[in-house]
This record gives C-alpha cells, sequence and structure tokens, in this order.
C-alpha cells in the first residue's frame, strides 16, 4: 500500500552571506521524504552553500528558518549524513577503510568512549550494504575512485542517518562508477531514504533524480525534475535569458561546467 508523501526538509527564507558576498538569497523550498533530490545550478550558485547550511555550518540570516520533520534542523543533526566533494579529502591520509567507515558511529559516543558491541555491528552492516567487506583492511589510497566514494557512502549508512546530502558525489567518476553511484542512491529511496546532491551534469540529473532544485543565489525554480529542467528555467539559471537550444534534446551533454560562473 502506498503511503502518501510529506516534506521532510523545508527551507523558508533562507539567507546566506560570506562577509559582504551574497551567497543564497531568501530561499524557500522543501525536499520531499524518500525522494532523490539534485540541487542544480552555475557554479557558485550556493549548491555547496546550501547544503552545508542544513548542517548547521552557515548563519541563516533574519527571518530565515530550516525544519527535518516538525523540529529545527539543529536538533535533527544525527539524522543528516554528509559526504564532501572528493577533492577536500585527503586520500593519501594513511587510513584504512574499516576506520573510516568507522568514523560514522563516534557522533554517537560520549568523549573518550570507545566503540560498543552495537557500533562495530552497524559498521560491518554499512560495510555489507555498499559491498566492501573485502575492502575493509585496505588503505583507502589503494582504490579506485568509486570504491573511495562507496568507502564514505559507508561511513554515511554506519551513522544511522536517514538523509543524505551529498555534494557533487559524480565528480572525477567514470562511467561503471557513476552507474555504481544511481544505482545505490535508488536503493536508498526504495528503502524511504532522501536523498539531497548537488549536481552539475543536467542530462544525469534528468534520467536519476526525481526531484530538482535549480539555484542562482536565489531559487529559480524547484518541484519534480522535469518541471525544473525546462529550456526556459536552464536559460534563467544559467544564461541569464540567452538561449542555449539543442533542439532535438536541450538537456544533451549539458553540464554547469558548459558555462561560465
Amino acid at each position: 500500500m502506498s503511503h502518501p508523501v510529506h516534506d521532510i526538509i523545508r527551507c523558508s527564507h533562507v539567507t546566506v552571506r560570506y562577509g559582504a558576498r551574497l551567497a543564497l538569497a531568501d530561499v524557500t523550498a522543501s525536499i520531499p521524504c524518500g525522494t532523490a533530490t539534485a540541487i542544480l545550478g552555475p557554479n557558485g550558485a550556493g549548491k555547496s552553500t546550501l547544503l552545508r547550511t542544513l548542517l548547521g555550518w552557515h548563519a541563516i540570516e533574519n527571518r530565515g528558518e530550516i525544519r527535518i520533520g516538525d523540529t529545527h534542523a539543529h536538533h535533527q543533526l544525527p539524522r543528516l549524513a554528509y559526504l564532501p566533494q572528493r577533492h577536500a579529502i585527503d586520500w593519501d591520509f594513511p587510513i584504512t577503510v574499516r576506520a573510516v567507515v568507522a568514523q560514522g558511529r563516534y557522533p554517537s559516543l560520549r568523549p573518550w568512549q570507545r566503540l560498543r558491541p552495537s557500533d562495530h555491528a552497524a559498521i560491518e552492516r554499512a560495510l555489507g550494504e555498499l559491498g566492501i567487506n573485502d575492502l575493509a583492511d585496505r588503505q583507502i589510497r589503494m582504490l579506485s575512485g568509486g570504491q573511495q566514494q562507496r568507502v564514505f557512502l559507508a561511513r554515511a549508512v554506519a551513522q544511522g542517518a536517514d538523509i543524505f546530502l551529498l555534494d557533487e558525489p559524480f565528480a572525477g567518476l567514470d562511467l561503471y562508477a557513476t552507474e555504481e553511484l544511481t544505482h545505490i542512491l535508488r536503493s536508498w529511496v526504495a528503502q524511504g531514504r532522501t536523498v539531497l546532491a548537488a549536481v552539475h551534469d543536467l542530462a544525469l540529473a534528468r534520467a536519476h533524480f526525481s526531484q530538482g532544485l535549480l539555484l542562482n543565489t536565489r531559487l529559480v525554480a524547484s518541484g519534480l525534475i522535469a518541471d525544473v529542467l525546462t529550456d526556459e528555467r536552464i536559460n534563467e539559471a544559467f544564461r541569464g535569458g540567452r538561449c542555449l537550444h539543442d533542439h532535438a534534446n536541450p538537456l544533451r551533454g549539458v553540464t554547469t561546467t558548459d558555462f561560465p560562473a
């Protein structure tokens, strides 16, 4: 039996500044529970800023607010797992796959508390879910790009989160690893988890995400991906109204790297 979809994340009048620079301007949008939402827009549009603001890393100005479910976001942080951009990770750091995944359990521990049997069980379940049990004792620098990505997805699963915030998760992945990742995200949504991902490739977003949120500092559009990624709205977000048509398929091969920041 199907159940009605409700909004799990609600952003209301969210404005964020980096010093004098406006990063997000009065963004109001909702994310449905159990869906995959692509955050789209040109470089500097505020995609990563929105993810970090959900985590409480940036202050919201004035009357702005973010709620997770029916509660203020800062009361729900254990529900949120974050996957940073690949370039922000030191892949040469001498740490094993299992140790990375174990980091997902640390927020639930008291200071100086050691991992409990329940924590070890959660780590093993996460390794199994992402299919990396056989890699558990390897150094992360020895892995392929797709394997490295799965390690950090496993860390998010080990945390026990049900809302996953992914910052450019497809960047630097080959076709095979990209297909693997889209399969993982589909399985998470099928389990009722919520995925919110900053994505550059518009065609990939249209193919694999049901919802979209199109930014250029302000909100251009949000809702069903087909309604968000129209010619008119893409032009508004990326070109300020100048035409970028491919009449056969306006989204074919288009990524934000094709446009100036």
